[in-house]
């Protein structure tokens, strides 16, 4: 916002015959807005934006993204800067406390993540409540929701002495639900948490040790899985935290709001988006093609079919966070040596879209979503999966948003307005006399 020693600047806006002031909002990376939160009660009108693609919804210090210029930064810092030096630990604490934490406040943070990484025992029959082809996502949320009833201070509003506790809850256990929903989808033993393992690498092993056998840990694999964690983090505004907002102004506990989060988070135009990617190059294999008849088939705009993970609604020029995971693939294929046709598909449709100019002129870069749905396919992650773990990414900066939600004095519930365009006055008719078949 505009600092005190700044000439406060406005827009006039002229309607019928009267001339209005609003005033002009500006941010500390100079974007600028208009603030109409009084244009309603000066002039009985609306704005009208569907979908929001121009409406500022709040003001948020967490994350800043120029899509023009391919920027993203969470509390200010780079995301090439925490993506080489730090973890999603770490970041998970600067997104949800503004800060990066000093050695005795990483260690704080993270004993109160293993302290509550364990499910209450009453909850295993829950999850024996879903049938065995139950979809991960809905049973992410639902058990979120529940997890909330076996703490009772937890669906109490927000209250700021119980929050550290409870944002390491939700951060912790959300691992643990999706380790055990995928393992009862597979008719697998439960395998617990176990408190020496960090972050990351406890969810591999929740997800494929035995209990004859734990997962082997490669550090390729651990660092590949945590940096897709770290990249999503946080996005500004999107659908899903945009929803985590709405749930959280009505005083939602923050289980409930992130559970909220989960149900957005699942449209296919959303988190979807890698799963969207393996689905594409399975449907390229199961048709013989290496992948050249539907690049062909993706630049004739009257053949139907479109790149999934290339191009991206925010960033207009290259998704900076695919830069980074693109380093990050290319290394843990070439530790894995994986044989995989699907990877192979992927490899070819990169290095045609890098070098096409149809793709380069159009600016179809490879996103994230390319370079993860690829990473958790080498990982062994089911494509049912993806958005799981792209859940669990996020969630840093859903209990963030709550945060901000939550502490703001001049906080109201979320209450869009609409354009009414139905039925003009109308009246109830007797059933006797109404028509129709």
């Amino acid at each position: 916002m505009e600092t005190s020693n700044t000439a406060p600047r406005t827009a006039r806006l002229e309607l019928d015959g009267k001339t209005y002031e609003l005033p002009v909002v500006v941010g500390t990376e100079n974007e600028r807005g208009i603030d109409i939160s009084s244009l309603r009660s000066q002039t009985g009108h609306i704005t009208m934006d569907d979908g929001y693609g121009n409406t500022g919804s709040c003001y948020s210090k967490i994350t800043f993204i120029d899509g023009e210029k391919g920027i993203l930064r969470y509390r200010g810092i780079p995301i090439e800067e925490l993506a080489e030096k730090s973890s999603f630990i770490e970041v998970a604490h600067l997104i949800i406390y503004g800060q990066l934490p000093s050695s005795k406040q990483l260690q704080r943070f993270s004993d109160l993540l293993t302290r509550n990484e364990m499910l209450h025992e009453d909850m295993k029959f829950h999850f024996e409540g879903f049938p065995s082809n139950a979809h991960p996502m809905a049973i992410l949320s639902s058990m979120i929701n529940a997890t909330a009833c076996f703490y009772p201070e937890t669906l109490e509003p927000y209250d700021a002495s119980t929050f550290e506790v409870e944002a390491a809850r939700l951060l912790s256990q959300v691992r643990t639900i999706a380790a055990f929903s995928y393992r009862k989808s597979r008719g697998l033993p439960i395998i617990y948490p176990k408190p020496a393992y960090k972050y990351s690498a406890n969810l591999l092993h929740m997800m494929f040790s035995e209990p004859y056998q734990e997962f082997e840990l490669i550090p390729e694999v651990v660092r590949a899985l945590d940096l897709i964690f770290l990249l999503h983090a946080d996005h500004e505004q999107n659908c899903s935290t945009s929803t985590v907002r709405m749930v959280a102004s009505s005083r939602a506990n923050l289980f409930a709001s992130a559970a909220a989060g989960v149900c957005g988070l699942w449209g296919p135009l959303h988190g979807g988006a890698n799963q969207a990617v393996l689905e594409m190059l399975q449907a390229i294999h199961k048709e013989g093609d290496d992948g050249s008849k539907f690049i062909a088939a993706a630049k004739d705009k009257k053949s139907g079919k479109r790149l999934m993970g290339f191009g991206h609604r925010v960033y207009k020029n290259y998704d900076p966070r695919a830069k980074i995971i693109k380093r990050q693939c290319d290394e843990l294929l070439a530790k894995l040596n994986i044989n995989d046709p699907l990877l192979d598909i992927a490899k070819r449709l990169e290095t045609v879209a890098l070098q096409d100019s149809y793709f380069v002129e159009r600016k179809l870069y490879p996103n994230v979503d390319f370079y993860s749905g690829i990473i958790l396919r080498a990982l062994g992650i089911p494509i049912e999966m993806f958005t799981v773990m792209f859940a669990i990414g996020r969630m840093p900066g859903w209990i963030a948003n709550y945060r901000e939600i939550a502490e703001s004095v001049e906080n109201r519930i979320y209450r869009p307005r609409q354009i009414y365009i139905g039925p003009p006055l109308n009246h109830y008719i007797p059933v006797k006399e109404r028509t129709g078949q």
